[in-house]
């Protein structure tokens, strides 16, 4: 029933992996069937360009191997490498291979993929990136903005070239914003814009999710668990995507020493019910935004 376009991978397998194997993808899909999860785009985040398009590859191979992970993979998302490099909307991203926006970079990573990135998250105010949103756009891709800093100027020329999506709304950001001017608040109020909610209990307080639901609307809300690797493994540190994350007991996972969250430690059937429970929203419209709302975007 639910179809969450972000997923990263579970129980210790991440979708970003030189050695991703077709066991290991169907590991993670059977985890994700158990929360109702029956399609979902695996997500492949800011790596090597040799490791990214070994995930894709991966991904691909299992779709072919398999009928029913291509079922329930239909697409898949790009987030990365092409994000704002700075503490806070980098997020968990490695600092080391983030890098600026290249169409031919992105033509081999889709080839890797068997045509199936139908979903790139990457930050407009990097130098090429209006001009890829573009030509991204009209090549049938939907273009969401995340770990951005951009300029409220920029996010609102990022729409007009066709983005369609903010990624986590509210998360990948700073800790502090001008109050007024701000890249946040742009994203809530354009029109143009679909908002995806980490809606996990850690990563957005439910008064900013309330707001967030009511400026945009059922129709324009899409929930995702965004989860992490890690996800579904006991409390404890581990090592993933080059540093040290660690799982705690409530299920927030971040990067030792930081503030930073790395991802959520839960699945979408909870958010959908964390979602209805702080905002009000009735279970079925929770449900549309976890379900029908991603597939419209995507075309599905």
């Amino acid at each position: 029933m639910l179809f969450d376009l972000q997923i990263n991978g579970a129980l210790g397998i991440s979708f970003t992996a030189d050695s991703l194997t077709t066991s290991q993808v169907r590991t993670v899909a059977d985890e994700l069937a158990r929360h109702s999860i029956s399609a979902f785009a695996p997500t492949v985040i800011t790596a090597s360009r040799e490791t990214m398009l070994a995930s894709f590859q991966a991904l691909a191979r299992a779709c072919d191997e398999d009928v029913t992970l291509s079922r329930a993979m239909p697409v898949f998302h790009l987030e990365g490498p092409w994000i704002a490099a700075e503490d806070g909307p980098r997020g968990a991203h490695p600092l080391a291979h983030v890098r600026e926006p290249s169409w031919d970079e992105f033509q081999a990573l889709q080839d890797a993929a068997g045509g199936r990135i139908r979903l790139v998250t990457l930050a407009p105010e990097l130098p090429g990136a209006l001009n890829l949103i573009g030509r991204l756009c009209a090549a049938g891709i939907v273009v969401s903005l995340g770990h951005t800093a951009a300029t409220s100027t920029t996010i609102r020329a990022a729409a007009n070239v066709g983005a369609k999506l903010s990624t986590h709304l509210g998360n990948g950001s700073h800790a502090m914003l001008p109050r007024h001017d701000n890249y946040l608040w742009e994203q809530l109020a354009c029109d143009e814009l679909m908002a995806s909610v980490i809606a996990d209990g850690h990563h957005l307080p439910p008064a900013l999710l309330k707001t967030i639901v009511r400026a945009k609307g059922v129709d324009r809300v899409i929930v995702t668990c965004d989860a992490s690797p890690l996800a579904g493994l006991p409390p404890g540190c581990y090592s993933e995507w080059g540093q040290e994350l660690e799982v705690e007991s409530s299920g927030r996972i971040g990067v030792v020493g930081t503030p930073y969250l790395a991802g959520s430690g839960t699945f979408l059937d909870t958010c959908v019910e964390h979602l209805s429970r702080v905002t009000g929203v009735s279970p079925s419209e929770a449900i549309t935004m976890a379900s029908v709302n991603p597939r419209r975007l995507l075309g599905l």
